[in-house]
């Protein structure tokens, strides 16, 4: 799969733990979001937020990236948690302090065997934000 040279991915990955299973899921934090205010100023409210879930995954093996633009700015802060092979989600109206949110969302993702992040025990801000949920390209039909 090619990436789009336009918007390089920083790699923080946070790969502390034991689990396995969490190996395969990632959260990219979309790190030029601004905050409510709208404000310029540095760093982004995005990147003060990719801190945070750093720090919330540390603990854990959770791969956490971050991105310079989600094209999801009228929903302010934005992140994004994938699993190989599987749904992709979408998230909005984040806050910066929302990254032990998003590692709890990648937790049930990587316990989940239907490769969907379960709606019982999702934080309250993983329910309120979703944005989208996009399926991995082999579930397409013609």
């Amino acid at each position: 799969m090619e990436r789009d040279s336009s918007f390089p991915a920083e790699t923080a990955d946070i790969l502390s733990g034991d689990s396995d299973a969490l190996a395969g899921v990632t959260v990219i934090i979309c790190a030029s979001c601004r905050d409510e205010t709208g404000s310029d100023a540095n760093p982004r409210a995005g990147e003060v937020l990719a801190q945070d879930t750093r720090q919330a995954a540390m603990a854990d093996n959770v791969r956490v990236r971050t991105v310079e633009c989600l094209g999801n700015c009228k929903r302010r802060l934005s992140a994004a948690i994938l699993r190989d092979g599987c749904w992709s989600y979408v998230f909005g109206d984040l806050n910066i302090a929302s990254g032990a949110d998003l590692v709890t969302g990648a937790k049930l993702f990587a316990a989940s065997t239907d490769g969907l992040i379960p709606w019982r025990g999702r934080p309250d801000s993983l329910k309120r934000g979703l944005v989208a949920r996009i399926p991995p390209l082999d579930m397409l039909k013609d």
